[in-house]
């Protein structure tokens, strides 16, 4: 099953919508406006991500939520950057470096990792949140499943091969 959105808090949807816009290559194809309570309103801002699921991100204004909420849904809650993120889609390697040059000419650093199943790039949005675009490059195997199973219940199993790591600096 697919997700229809997912939804973030923002603190500053221009910077947000630069980074969504220009540099992931997403569409801002519906906002909606409401009273979210006494003297307090949001806007709800939805991108197109493709195959019909969307971004969407809150600009709050409620005098009853403090103006520097935390918006990281990782280090906000004390954890590692890479642990809680939104990882897209891509179609192929070639989709994939499509989307690193998208994320470069717009001036963001981008990180490439190949993790031996698949391959990703990843990038931090203007709200301290981890973004990926990934492609599979490997089938699963039944392996894979008994490890994954086996997981759940020991943590007896070998590490897995490092992952090969780029670093791509932006050039504006």
């Amino acid at each position: 099953m697919s997700y229809h959105h997912v939804a973030i808090a923002t603190r500053d949807m221009q910077a947000t919508h630069k980074f969504y816009a220009d540099g992931m290559g997403f569409e801002l194809v519906r906002v909606e406006k409401a009273s979210t309570g006494p003297d307090a309103w949001a806007k709800h801002f939805f991108y197109d991500t493709g195959n019909g699921e969307m971004m969407a991100f809150w600009e709050l204004h409620d005098a009853g939520v403090p103006n520097d909420f935390p918006t990281e849904i990782s280090t906000g809650l004390g954890l590692p950057v890479w642990t809680n993120h939104i990882a897209f889609g891509a179609l192929d390697d070639a989709d994939l470096t499509a989307a690193r040059e998208r994320l470069l000419a717009a001036g963001h650093q981008v990180t490439e990792i190949d993790h031996h199943w698949c391959k990703s790039i990843y990038a931090m949005d203007p709200n301290g949140i981890m973004v990926e675009f990934c492609t599979t490059t490997r089938a699963f195997d039944e392996n894979d499943k008994k490890r994954a199973l086996a997981a759940l219940t020991s943590d007896d199993l070998p590490d897995e091969p490092p992952p090969g790591i780029k670093q791509y600096q932006p050039s504006v």
